[in-house]
C-alpha cells in the first residue's frame, strides 16, 4: 500500500491570522501612555490658575534650586505691624529673568509680587511651591 502524501503546509500566516507584536505593545502599555497621562496632568495643572493675587513683604532670600529642573526659589517676609512676627510666603519663579530683576531690587525696601497658584502640579520638578510669581513692584516709602 502507498504512503499517503503529507497535505502541503502553508507557507506564510493563514489567513485570518493577526501576528501581535507583544514587544510594542508592552512599550507602549508600560512608558508611552504614562508619559502621556504625566503630561497631560502637568500641562493642565500649570495652564488653569486656581488663585491669583498680590503679596507685599521684605524678599528675605532667592535662590536657584533642583538637581535637573533648576527654578528659582523665594522667601518673602510679610509683617502686618511692627514688632509682630512676620509670617512667611514661600514662592517658586519659573522665569530666570524676572528672577534676576527681582534679585537686583533686592533689600530696595518692600516688594509687592503678583502670583498665580497652580494646585495638583504632579512633580516638585515644576517648583518646590503652588506659588507662582509672575511680576513684582518695589513699594517705595
Amino acid at each position: 500500500m502507498p504512503e499517503p502524501t503529507p497535505a502541503p503546509q502553508p507557507s506564510g500566516p493563514t489567513p485570518g491570522f493577526v501576528r501581535r507584536h507583544w514587544g510594542k505593545l508592552t512599550l507602549t502599555g508600560l512608558v508611552l501612555i504614562p508619559a502621556a497621562v504625566f503630561g497631560l496632568w502637568a500641562a493642565i495643572a500649570l495652564g488653569y490658575t486656581y488663585s491669583s493675587g498680590t503679596r507685599t513683604g521684605y524678599l528675605q532670600k532667592l535662590s536657584k534650586k533642583g538637581w535637573v529642573c533648576k527654578t528659582w526659589e523665594g522667601e518673602m517676609a510679610m509683617a502686618t505691624a511692627p514688632g509682630v512676627s512676620p509670617q512667611m510666603f514661600d514662592f517658586t519663579i519659573r522665569n530666570d529673568s524676572l528672577a534676576e530683576a527681582l534679585t537686583a531690587d533686592m533689600g530696595r525696601g518692600r516688594v509687592a509680587v503678583r502670583y498665580e497658584e497652580h494646585r495638583g502640579v504632579p512633580s516638585r520638578c515644576f517648583g518646590e511651591t503652588a506659588y507662582f510669581v509672575v511680576g513684582y513692584d518695589v513699594i517705595q516709602g
